[in-house]
Parts: structure tokens; sequence; C-alpha cells
């Protein structure tokens, strides 16, 4: 059976809710983070050499990267439901999503966290590219989300997974305020059964 080895408050809970949807079977290894450091456990090295969450082993293979763990369980699933075909006119539009997560977006989302835990007097040098680059994202999934019902279309994908958590961080740290359409897309994903279950663990 494949196993998913979660690390609390960390991206394994986009697989687990996956595999939710998928209807997939599988088994979670918990993992938790160090109370004082926040960092992932010598359990998790163990497992893979990064230490970093998501890590799914299956057989003789391990691994770990959100974007290819996700295309690895959609290759092996019983329903293809949740990605659209090579065929399909909006697979290129999940493709996109799909990377655009981790590739354009969470960079300036996680270093805005960053820098909010931080004392800082004035302006730093980064603060003008951050602010540019999360208006021109926010700006570009507003647009998108105003104009179609999920990422790729009128089709729930495991692009949406994908988005979900980077927007949830953006809006924990008050970054969706005044974007309506993605609050209410995001609103309708965490109503998903699938997400409330992978949300419970945590």
């Amino acid at each position: 059976m494949l196993t998913v080895h979660h690390l609390n408050q960390s991206r394994s809970k986009r697989i687990i809710w996956l595999l939710e949807e998928l209807k997939m079977p599988y088994e979670v290894v918990h993992h938790q983070r160090d109370g004082q450091t926040n960092l992932a456990p010598a359990s998790l090295a163990a497992i893979h050499p990064l230490a970093k969450s998501p890590v799914v082993v299956d057989g003789d293979r391990t691994l770990c990267e959100s974007a290819a763990v996700m295309e690895y369980l959609l290759d092996h699933a019983a329903q293809q439901s949740l990605r659209p075909a090579k065929t399909d006119e909006n697979y290129y539009d999940y493709l996109e999503w799909l990377h655009f997560a981790e590739g354009s977006l969470a960079m300036p989302v996680i270093i805005n966290m960053i820098m909010k835990k931080e004392e800082r007097a004035g302006n730093q040098p980064l603060d003008g590219y951050i602010g540019k680059e999360l208006a021109l994202d926010f700006n570009y999934i507003e647009a998108t989300l105003n104009s179609r019902a999920y990422f790729a279309g009128d089709m729930f994908t495991a692009a949406d997974i994908m988005m979900c958590m980077i927007l949830e961080i953006a809006d924990h740290h008050c970054l969706l305020s005044t974007k309506t359409a993605t609050l209410a897309y995001l609103n309708k994903l965490q109503n998903r059964a699938a997400y409330i279950k992978s949300a419970s663990y945590g």
C-alpha cells in the first residue's frame, strides 16, 4: 500500500486530499516538527535526504515534490477525473496552474510571511519586489477565477489542490482581502469532503 509521510503543517495535506478525491488506498506515517526550531525531525530525513514533505513510498519508489507526486498518483489512479486529457483544450491550463503554485506564487508569499516574522526598521531591498510580484500574481489569479469556476475551466482538478494551500497561506496573512472571487473559490474548495478529511491530519 502507498505510504504518505506526513509532516504537520506541511504541503503533504495536498497529497492526502488528492488520494481522498481519487479514493485510492493509503496509509499515513506522522512526523512532527521540532517545537522550538519548527524543522522536520530526523525520522523524515531517514525516508528522504531532503527531509521535506510530502514524501510518498510506493513499493521500491520514494518520491517527493508535490506536483511530481500528484502526477505519479494520477498516472496510477483508476479514475482520471482530476486531470484533463492531453487532447482537452484545458489541459495546458491545468499544467500551467499545477506548476504556478510552487513556481511563481510560493516564493513571494513565503518570503512575505518570513519578513513579517522579523523586526524590521523601514523599507528593505526586497519589499518593493515582493509587493510587485504579489500584486501581479493575485491580480492574475483573481481575473482567472472571475472568468471560470476552477483554474482549468469548469472542471475541478489536481491543479486546484496545488493552488489551494498557497492561497490559504496568503489568506492567513491578509493578502486576499480585496480578492472576492479568490476568497469565494477558496471557500468552495474548503467545503469539499476530501479537503475536510485531509485537514484533520493537521
